[in-house]
């Protein structure tokens, strides 16, 4: 009995030392508001003016407060007085080198070495965390990204839902959540009926298309991703010109969708050879997708779901078609009703989206639907949130969020094409990219006479270089908006861009690689006060990971780990010019030395992840 409760106790020991070190990494922001709340609190003034912010004068100090501005009406006292008295009780805090009230009535605030030096030290003994909580409430979100068209290439247009998507998912799982991306392919409609039409002409003596045959259909498919690509834009350019031709594509889609055989089998192989070939594309761009559903994959929902919305009296008819009433009173717009039904009874997008996510519910029960699409749909998308609440698709507190990005264009301000004036195919910018990084590294190599790297290793490092490069630039932008994709700026290794984060990286794990081979080990060693107002910049970047994490994650923006990792990068680099970190002789400043330069590094490298690109080992 005595050792069970003995293990008992231990175990209710350990996670209080748990909980007790979390409480330790809490923001350091929230943990200077606190000192400075209970200051305003004991000068009795209410809590709420003791809120911190970064300072907007750097210059001047590292947090300010201004709450005494803000008190000083409710309390009818001079700001001055106010600030005063609270720098006073603050005066002798151990967190703060200096405490300084400013007329009118600011407070000005810095962070004692010996304090930074403890918390940065935590962040680091805080192994892949490095001082950010994981939420206490996590959730379970689906993200709706890529929505590329099978049989079809992926070209430029899919590179932004891509990488935004990928870049969410990937910042939601570090916060705690599980979270669920979904490709969402478009593989229903008429581009099918096209393909099985053009491929009919082709090779009429197909089994497919004897609808006498009972047999097992062929298991390989009878065409290339290459023909594929080829079929579906003659098919397309036929119907246009070709009423006949239109409408017996028509009549196959139709057929398809009442569930024809061979014509169930022809859409097996057109998916099983565009997902192929998407896979290998999107794994190219680092991104991956938990789940390959695509429209059709809706389509059994659909008649239960219009029923429903039937008998429970939303769905009524008008102009022959079905629709759905979506204004509200508030609405300063017109907002139309949501068509679910034509008025020939062929379902819609509108149709498949909702259907959707009656199944995303019924399989996956998300508390948060999020859809990163062009912004310029951002209509459609309120006519179909709004259906789905009204309707009772998903409960009263399931999130649905539109995140809609804007386009990315040439240097000529419009969207993006080739030097013909076509799209431009992803693989294709890619490869451009790629050749650009490759001929800059080559480039490098022979200006510093290095050449140890191989060619193998100097295309494999070109390529994690020019993805950093093209996500970096993409990333780095805030999603709603438009940006230029200048090729010469984005690959540059100067400035805000993917290879100057890279640059910086390699650069770190070049001195730690240094430090190691001379046989030297910082094990044990604990990060000191800093010893210049250079490292107090580099530890005070450090500090924020956590605040910036959650910011980002909040707000559904990974433009906020760019702006981070670049500050972060350009605070490395001045400590690093700043300093004689290999030449340093005090052993015991060089290991603390080592052990930030191990910080930033794993700072940066995770960051980086999150963003969806790595860094090489050396460039």
């Amino acid at each position: 009995m005595v050792c069970l409760w003995y293990n008992v106790i231990q175990v209710v020991k350990k996670q209080f030392e748990r909980n007790a070190g979390e409480k330790n990494m809490k923001k350091i922001l929230d943990l200077i508001t606190g000192e400075v709340t209970q200051a305003f609190v004991d000068c009795g003034y209410d809590a709420k003016y003791g809120k911190v912010t970064l300072s907007n004068r750097p210059d001047l100090c590292e947090y300010q407060c201004n709450g005494a501005m803000a008190a000083a009406k409710e309390y009818r006292k001079a700001p001055f007085m106010i600030a005063d008295e609270v720098a006073e009780k603050l005066s002798g805090n151990a967190m703060f080198s200096m405490v300084e009230s400013v007329k009118p009535g600011f407070l000005n605030l810095k962070l004692d070495e010996a304090y930074l030096a403890d918390y940065v030290a935590k962040m680091q003994a805080d192994e892949e965390r490095y001082g950010c909580e994981k939420t206490k409430e996590p959730k379970t979100i689906m993200i709706d990204y890529g929505g590329p068209n099978v049989a079809k290439p992926l070209h430029v247009g899919h590179l932004r839902s891509a990488i935004i998507g990928e870049s969410i998912k990937r910042i939601g799982r570090f916060m705690g959540h599980t979270v669920i991306g979904d490709v969402h392919l478009g593989d229903w409609g008429l581009q099918m009926g096209l393909i099985i039409t053009e491929l009919r002409e082709r090779k009429p003596d197909l089994v497919y298309f004897d609808e006498n045959y009972t047999g097992e259909y062929p298991e390989e498919a009878p065409f290339t991703i290459s023909e594929l690509e080829e079929i579906y834009p003659t098919a397309s350019g036929k119907s246009k010109e070709d009423a006949a031709y239109k409408e017996a594509a028509m009549q196959a889609t139709y057929e398809l969708q009442h569930g024809r055989r061979g014509y169930q089998a022809l859409l097996s192989h057109i998916l099983n050879v565009s997902v192929t070939d998407l896979k290998r594309n999107y794994k190219n761009l680092n991104v991956s997708f938990d789940l390959w559903k695509g429209e059709s994959d809706a389509q059994p929902y659909i008649p239960d779901m219009v029923q429903k919305m039937k008998d429970d009296g939303f769905a009524y008819i008008s102009d022959g078609a079905l629709v759905v009433d979506v204004k509200e009173d508030t609405d300063t717009k017109e907002i139309p009703p949501c068509m679910i039904l034509k008025s020939d009874g062929a379902s819609l997008y509108n149709t498949t989206d909702l259907a959707t996510i009656v199944w995303r519910m019924k399989d996956y029960h998300p508390d948060e639907l999020i859809y990163v699409v062009d912004k310029r749909q951002e209509l459609y998308f309120t006519q179909v949130f709004r259906c789905a609440r009204k309707t009772g698709l998903v409960k009263p507190e399931t999130g649905l969020k539109f995140l809609g990005f804007g386009t990315m264009n040439g240097k000529d301000g419009k969207p993006f094409k080739t030097r013909e004036g076509g799209v431009m195919r992803l693989q294709y910018l890619l490869e451009s990219v790629n050749e650009e990084m490759l001929k800059k590294i080559t480039e490098n190599q022979k200006a510093k006479e290095n050449l140890e790297i191989s060619e193998e290793e100097a295309k494999e490092t070109a390529k994690m270089i020019a993805l950093a490069a093209i996500k970096y630039g993409d990333l780095s932008n805030q999603a709603s908006k438009d940006y230029i994709f200048d090729i010469d700026r984005f690959t540059s290794f100067e400035g805000n861009t993917g290879p100057y984060i890279l640059y910086t990286i390699v650069r770190i794990k070049s001195i730690l690689n240094k430090y190691h081979s001379m046989g030297k080990d910082e094990s044990g060693a604990v990060i000191e006060a800093a010893h210049s107002a250079s490292e107090k910049n580099l530890m005070l970047a450090l500090s924020g990971f956590g605040a910036m994490m959650e910011n980002a994650y909040e707000e559904t923006a990974p433009h906020k780990i760019c702006s981070y990792i670049y500050e972060l990068a350009n605070a490395f680099n001045s400590f690093y010019h700043e300093t004689k970190i290999m030449s340093e002789e005090n052993e015991q400043i060089q290991k603390s030395y080592i052990r930030l330069l191990e910080l930033t590094k794993s700072v940066l490298e995770t960051c980086i992840d999150l963003l969806g690109f790595q860094a090489p080992e050396r460039m």
